[in-house]
């Protein structure tokens, strides 16, 4: 059986269980939070995401 997840979920889990466990603030993780929704407006959005890409298909091939 093959389980499938999303990379914006597990980021959200880490993010939460870093919070919860007061290894991150709450303030940090909204900067981190915003800082990648203007990340993601600029034009280092597709590098980034090629990168992310390419990480993903070779732990999924590993």
């Amino acid at each position: 059986m093959f389980v499938s997840i999303s990379l914006t979920v597990l980021l959200a889990i880490i993010s939460a269980v870093l919070i919860r466990g007061r290894r991150v603030s709450l303030p940090t993780a909204a900067v981190v939070w915003l800082s990648g929704f203007t990340l993601a407006a600029t034009a280092l959005a597709g590098p980034v995401n090629t990168f992310l890409t390419a990480l993903t298909v070779l732990i999924a091939h590993h």
